[in-house]
């Protein structure tokens, strides 16, 4: 690589330097004259660029500054283009790049220290629809609200720009410039600035896997920015380990280190990894996890990794052979809680049964396949994971994805019962993993999450087509009826159905409350929160319930029972977890049943019959000293209500 200037942030792109002027700088090497050309009221000035050695160029204009308007002209061709490192699109990823100067913003988070992974609930944002306006500046005026409710962290769907009025954001071309649909770069700053002030961290989804199908011009600077030695479903893959690879390597990075130095972002999601390919001594992702943090300066972050492989070692550390990220999404909880929710096990839920086991098998031990065959991709599927953390494993029960891989973008909400529903919300959100919620789920979001993007007539054809292929994997969705009621992904409307409103978090008060107390317990409670390895075991007690045990300090356990079947009665009931620590007994601490989130109200579960525990439920029970858990009962952990009710029945049966 060629030598840089010590005063720039980045290695390419342009760059406001201190003396003033703009330093521009790119990497070319297909091409053996580059010049900017300069755009003001009508008129272009072109400026030549100096080579340099393995293909860059660069050059200090004097006359440009912050706010200029600027594109490439290759070779003399006609044909201008936007910089490979714009900081900013104004027009879209067609139009010319504007010169953005960083360090006018002024920071108001001096204190902030960033965030580590341990204790986090993490909040999936599509900043698009995440408010009526879709901006970062309606979006901020909400982040207090978030904070309230127990949210500790914002994910981001990403920004990097792409053509067209809406998108989901995956189709990024420009890489380093936050889309124009949504504010100007400042106002992602703002937006940032104002998480911190009201305690929340945020992370970005960026996409190193690949580029979209419109306005990608990387391949006119060089080819060697792809490759055509492995294939996406998406696309190109990014060329990590081929011919000149060490100058892409670097762009990505340097990707990566920008959002952390100029935006003050808390850390990063990398969407689907096992499209990222590198036989590199120093795989990709472990280069930008040490970008990342250096780019940090010793504040906090965090990197989140989705990985549909489930290779553990993502997650692990170098000096144990891994690539040093910190979280990874577990699909697999996701798909046994779909279908014990709603019943359907098809496509990639074939190998998912939402029993009882695998809930406590994914507590304890986070992804549940880790090297067995896997049916429906006929191979095995994952690698060994005991060896870590519970926070490592990112549960939850609806994101992007799963709402929208349906015929309508249901919520889960609208496809399983009420009290199902709450029960396994309340394991998501106690569970020493991490949880994550997508954005309108705390308060039963009316509007459904479709697949939307904004293309040409042509490639809107060839998207929609795509789309309707992709979801036959779902036999119910093959069906002709089905097919018929898909939205279609370039209608505005489908945009904005996907459109939240924050007045049902009034109007849907109950399921509201009940996040918000859950995120409290799991805050305020010191068993919850510790968040231990091997700090919960668990056990099946009937054809739809399990129990799981989090062991506290000094006998301080707790019990979570979730029954997602009709009332059990554990009697007998030959289960160790289930005995009391010494001297004490159980007594409720908290039920999915209370009336303020809907439910129909909870007796004592522990009774003389033995445990009761309601149908479709989640109980927490906290160990309190025998003699005031009887005095409350009134004996053996049964009150004298209890015991009437139980003597009538008993006179009733008889007659």
């Amino acid at each position: 690589m060629g030598a840089t200037s010590p005063r720039r942030r980045l290695p390419v792109g342009a760059e406001v330097m201190p003396e003033g002027g703009v330093h521009f700088r790119v990497w070319a090497p297909r091409r053996r004259r580059v010049e900017v050309v300069f755009e003001s009221e009508g008129k272009q000035t072109p400026t030549e660029l100096q080579a340099e050695d393995e293909g860059y160029f660069s050059a200090h204009v004097r006359a440009a500054g912050d706010g200029t308007l600027y594109r490439f002209r290759l070779d003399g061709e006609d044909y201008l283009y936007p910089d490979p490192v714009s900081r900013f699109q104004p027009d879209g990823p067609h139009g010319p790049s504007r010169v953005v100067d960083p360090s006018a913003f002024r920071w108001a988070d001096a204190e902030w220290e960033g965030a580590a992974l341990k204790g986090q609930v993490i909040y999936e944002m599509h900043v698009g629809t995440f408010t009526r306006e879709g901006t970062w500046g309606s979006a901020a005026r909400e982040l207090k609200g978030l904070s309230e409710l127990g949210v500790t962290c914002v994910e981001m769907m990403p920004v990097a720009d792409f053509p067209g009025r809406f998108g989901w954001g995956y189709d990024g071309v420009c890489m380093f410039a936050p889309t124009r649909l949504y504010g100007e770069p400042d106002d992602l700053r703002r937006f940032v600035n104002e998480a911190h002030r009201v305690g929340l961290a945020v992370i970005l989804d960026v996409v190193y896997n690949h580029l979209g199908p419109d306005g990608n011009y990387l391949r006119q600077f060089s080819e060697d920015y792809f490759t055509d030695s492995r294939q996406t479903e998406w696309g190109e893959p990014i060329n990590f380990d081929g011919p000149n690879s060490e100058h892409v390597r670097e762009f990505f990075v340097a990707n990566a280190r920008y959002w952390i130095e100029e935006f003050h972002m808390d850390g990063l999601r990398l969407d689907a990894t096992q499209s990222i390919f590198d036989d590199s001594d120093e795989h990709i992702l472990a280069s930008v996890a040490r970008g990342v943090r250096e780019a940090a300066r010793g504040r906090e972050t965090i990197i989140v990794a989705e990985n549909e492989a489930q290779e553990s070692r993502l997650a692990r550390p170098p000096a144990r052979g891994g690539y040093g990220l910190d979280a990874l999404w577990n699909d697999d909880f996701h798909h046994s809680a779909l279908v014990a929710l709603t019943g359907r096990s098809e496509a990639y839920y074939t190998d998912h049964r939402g029993t009882p086991q695998e809930f406590v098998s994914a507590v304890k031990y986070g992804y549940l396949y880790q090297g067995q065959r896997y049916k429906w991709q006929r191979k095995r599927r994952g690698t060994p994971a005991f060896d870590l953390n519970p926070e490592v494993f990112v549960n939850f029960l609806q994101n992007h994805d799963q709402v929208a891989n349906s015929a309508r973008g249901e919520r889960v909400h609208a496809l399983a019962s009420p009290g199902r529903l709450r029960a396994l919300t309340a394991l998501v959100l106690l569970a020493p993993s991490t949880p994550m919620l997508f954005q309108g789920q705390e308060f039963a979001s009316s509007a459904p999450f479709l697949y939307f993007a904004d293309h040409e007539p042509e490639l809107a054809r060839k998207v929609r087509r795509g789309r309707v292929e992709f979801l036959a994997q779902f036999r119910s969705i093959a069906t002709r009826e089905a097919r018929a009621c898909l939205a279609a992904p370039e209608d505005e409307q489908t945009f904005e159905r996907c459109k939240l409103d924050f007045a049902e978090r009034d109007s849907h008060k109950m399921i509201y409350e009940m996040h918000r107390d859950l995120l409290r317990l799991r805050r305020e409670d010191a068993v919850f929160s510790a968040q231990k390895k091997g700090g919960v075991d668990g056990a099946v007690l009937g054809a739809e319930s399990f129990v799981l045990r989090f062991f506290g300090d000094g006998g301080d356990d707790r019990l979570l029972f979730v029954n997602l079947g009709a009332d059990l009665n554990l009697n007998p009931a030959p289960e160790p977890l289930l005995a009391p620590p010494e001297e004490k007994l159980w007594t409720l601490l908290w039920s999915s049943e209370d009336c303020r989130y809907g439910g129909g109200g909870t007796a004592q579960p522990e009774t003389k019959n033995n445990w009761i525990i309601p149908g479709h439920s989640a109980l927490v029970m906290r160990p309190a000293p025998a003699r005031e858990v009887h005095d409350l009962a009134g004996g053996d952990g049964v009150g004298e209500e209890e015991e009437t009710r139980q003597d009538s029945m008993r006179g009733w049966e008889e007659e």
